[in-house]
Protein backbone atom coordinates (compact mmCIF):
# COMPACT_ATOMS: atom_id res chain seq x y z
CA UNK A 1 0.00 0.00 0.00
CA UNK A 2 0.92 3.78 -0.45
CA UNK A 3 1.49 5.64 1.74
CA UNK A 4 2.38 9.49 1.70
CA UNK A 5 3.27 11.10 5.15
CA UNK A 6 2.80 15.06 6.03
CA UNK A 7 4.82 16.01 9.32
CA UNK A 8 3.53 19.61 9.73
CA UNK A 9 5.60 22.14 12.07
CA UNK A 10 8.54 19.50 12.23
CA UNK A 11 10.56 17.22 10.31
CA UNK A 12 9.97 13.44 10.66
CA UNK A 13 13.03 11.39 10.63
CA UNK A 14 13.85 7.65 8.79
CA UNK A 15 13.11 6.13 11.93
CA UNK A 16 9.97 7.33 12.65
CA UNK A 17 8.50 7.02 8.98
CA UNK A 18 9.63 3.61 8.66
CA UNK A 19 7.37 2.70 11.73
CA UNK A 20 4.27 4.46 10.24
CA UNK A 21 4.94 2.53 6.74
CA UNK A 22 5.18 -0.95 8.78
CA UNK A 23 2.41 -0.41 11.05
CA UNK A 24 0.41 0.52 7.97
CA UNK A 25 1.68 -2.41 6.08
CA UNK A 26 0.22 -4.18 8.43
CA UNK A 27 -3.77 -2.50 7.66
CA UNK A 28 -3.27 -4.87 4.34
CA UNK A 29 -3.36 -8.25 6.59
CA UNK A 30 -7.28 -6.91 7.32
CA UNK A 31 -8.26 -6.05 3.81
CA UNK A 32 -6.62 -6.08 0.88
CA UNK A 33 -8.55 -3.35 -1.40
CA UNK A 34 -6.54 -0.43 0.40
CA UNK A 35 -6.15 2.00 -2.22
CA UNK A 36 -3.60 4.26 -0.35
CA UNK A 37 -3.06 6.14 2.90
CA UNK A 38 -2.15 9.50 4.30
CA UNK A 39 -0.50 9.91 7.32
CA UNK A 40 -0.41 13.41 8.83
CA UNK A 41 1.99 14.54 12.26
CA UNK A 42 1.38 17.62 13.79
CA UNK A 43 2.66 18.90 17.12
CA UNK A 44 0.11 20.79 19.03
CA UNK A 45 1.67 23.94 20.80
CA UNK A 46 -0.03 23.04 24.09
CA UNK A 47 1.63 23.00 27.88
CA UNK A 48 0.25 19.54 28.13
CA UNK A 49 2.76 16.30 27.25
CA UNK A 50 0.31 14.45 25.19
CA UNK A 51 0.82 17.18 22.06
CA UNK A 52 1.84 15.14 19.44
CA UNK A 53 -0.83 14.06 16.79
CA UNK A 54 -1.46 11.84 14.07
CA UNK A 55 -4.21 11.28 11.42
CA UNK A 56 -4.58 8.86 9.27
CA UNK A 57 -6.49 8.65 6.17
CA UNK A 58 -7.24 5.37 4.23
CA UNK A 59 -8.71 4.99 0.68
CA UNK A 60 -10.80 1.90 0.10
CA UNK A 61 -13.01 1.42 -2.87
CA UNK A 62 -16.60 3.30 -2.16
CA UNK A 63 -15.71 4.84 1.33
CA UNK A 64 -12.50 6.63 3.34
CA UNK A 65 -11.75 5.61 6.56
CA UNK A 66 -10.27 8.38 8.99
CA UNK A 67 -8.66 8.25 12.43
CA UNK A 68 -7.22 10.57 14.68
CA UNK A 69 -5.16 10.19 18.08
CA UNK A 70 -3.08 12.46 20.30
CA UNK A 71 -0.26 10.62 22.57
CA UNK A 72 3.10 11.76 24.29
CA UNK A 73 4.74 10.16 21.50
CA UNK A 74 4.20 9.95 17.63
CA UNK A 75 4.51 5.81 17.71
CA UNK A 76 1.92 5.92 20.57
CA UNK A 77 -0.38 7.77 18.58
CA UNK A 78 -0.02 6.31 15.44
CA UNK A 79 -0.01 2.56 17.25
CA UNK A 80 -3.97 3.54 18.30
CA UNK A 81 -4.91 5.44 15.12
CA UNK A 82 -4.18 2.04 13.09
CA UNK A 83 -6.01 -0.37 15.62
CA UNK A 84 -8.98 2.25 15.34
CA UNK A 85 -8.51 1.84 11.25
CA UNK A 86 -8.22 -2.02 11.91
CA UNK A 87 -11.75 -2.00 13.63
CA UNK A 88 -12.92 0.33 10.83
CA UNK A 89 -11.71 -2.06 8.42
CA UNK A 90 -13.29 -5.25 9.99
CA UNK A 91 -17.02 -3.58 10.33
CA UNK A 92 -16.74 -2.12 6.42
CA UNK A 93 -15.60 -5.64 5.32
CA UNK A 94 -18.60 -7.38 7.31
CA UNK A 95 -21.06 -4.77 6.11
CA UNK A 96 -19.72 -5.68 2.54
CA UNK A 97 -19.39 -9.24 3.29
CA UNK A 98 -23.28 -9.00 4.26
CA UNK A 99 -24.22 -7.06 1.79
CA UNK A 100 -23.32 -9.22 -0.88
CA UNK A 101 -25.02 -12.26 1.27
CA UNK A 102 -28.27 -10.80 1.07
CA UNK A 103 -27.93 -10.03 -2.94
CA UNK A 104 -27.29 -13.58 -3.39
CA UNK A 105 -30.19 -14.24 -1.26
CA UNK A 106 -32.12 -12.55 -3.30
CA UNK A 107 -31.15 -13.64 -6.77
CA UNK A 108 -31.76 -17.42 -4.75
CA UNK A 109 -35.25 -16.33 -4.53
CA UNK A 110 -35.97 -14.77 -7.71
CA UNK A 111 -35.31 -17.80 -9.43
CA UNK A 112 -37.29 -19.79 -7.64
CA UNK A 113 -40.61 -17.74 -9.04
Amino acid sequence: MKIRVQSIHFTADVKLLDFIQKKADKLDQFFDQIISGDVYLRLEKTEDEANKISEIKLSIPGNDLFAKEQCKTFEEATDKAVESLRRQLEKHKEKVRSHVNNLKALSLSDENF
